[in-house]
């Protein structure tokens, strides 16, 4: 769903994720990485993972 809602966004474009897998403080900068986003952080006990879209 993350990779759905990041295409076609303008860069510069911020995300917040609400997960409630635990592993998503984990899994969704990974996958920045590998995206060419830009992991922004993780945020308390809700899993609140933001990041900032590198390209549309």
């Amino acid at each position: 769903m993350l990779a759905k809602a990041a295409a076609g966004q303008e860069p510069g474009t911020e995300i917040a994720v609400l997960a409630d897998d635990p592993a998503a403080a984990v899994d969704i900068p990974a996958w920045c990485r590998m995206q060419g986003h830009t992991f922004v952080s993780t945020e308390g006990d809700r899993h609140t993972v933001r990041l900032r879209a590198s390209r549309g």
